[in-house]
């Protein structure tokens, strides 16, 4: 069996969602399965690398602020953006990795519809209710899940996945990790897809 695409992404990431939007089709096209693990880009970017978000760094904000709504367009994908002052990805990552314990298929589609909250529908996921009421429209448990977002275990659940992502030096969103091959970012999604179809960097 070809081994999984693993992809990383920050749900506080716009190019995470779209990634999110393709890399279910790309994975499909090639006979390999997407393996979907959020983490927090604040670990990484700021506590491991020291860098300030894409949009506290002058001059590189400018650009993002052009380049998200154009790569949306080009996607065909729906996009707009909300105001993220105070949003975090906290509760949506534990929430992900709850679910995905006990059905990992719908624990993607959750991971969808907290994407397509934030920057479809410009809607904080910060807090567990925001989350609970993405869940419960899927016919997920909200109690329950609302007992797990509490649960010491899930918490470290989302501890874990963002050490080894670090481990596996990930430091941005999208990152795709196949055969051993690190590739990161949505503009690299055509890297992705000639390694999956030739299985080397030749050229084709």
């Amino acid at each position: 069996m070809n081994s999984p695409i693993d992809f990383y992404f920050d749900f506080l990431s716009p190019y995470g969602y779209l990634a999110a939007t393709q890399i279910e089709d790309i994975a499909a096209r090639y006979d390999r399965e997407a393996e979907w693990y959020p983490f927090l880009l604040g670990v990484t970017v700021m506590n491991v690398m020291g860098m300030k978000p894409i949009m506290e760094t002058p001059l590189k904000s400018d650009y993002a602020l052009i380049d998200r709504p154009r790569m949306a367009k080009l996607l065909g994908v729906k996009l707009v953006i909300p105001d993220m002052e105070g949003v975090n990805s906290v509760a949506a990552s534990r929430a992900y990795y709850w679910q995905r314990e006990k059905d990992p298929a719908l624990a993607k589609k959750l991971a969808m519809r907290l994407f397509r909250r934030l920057w479809v529908d410009g809607k904080d996921i910060t807090e567990a209710e925001a989350v609970i009421e993405e869940a419960e429209a899927l016919g997920i448990d909200g109690a329950a899940l609302s007992e797990g977002l509490k649960d010491s275990r899930v918490k470290a659940l989302l501890r874990d996945a963002v050490d080894k992502a670090v481990a596996r030096k990930v430091f941005g969103a999208p990152y795709f990790i196949v055969d051993d091959e690190p590739i990161w970012g949505l503009d690299r999604l055509w890297m992705l897809e000639h390694w999956l179809a030739y299985g080397s960097w030749d050229p084709a």
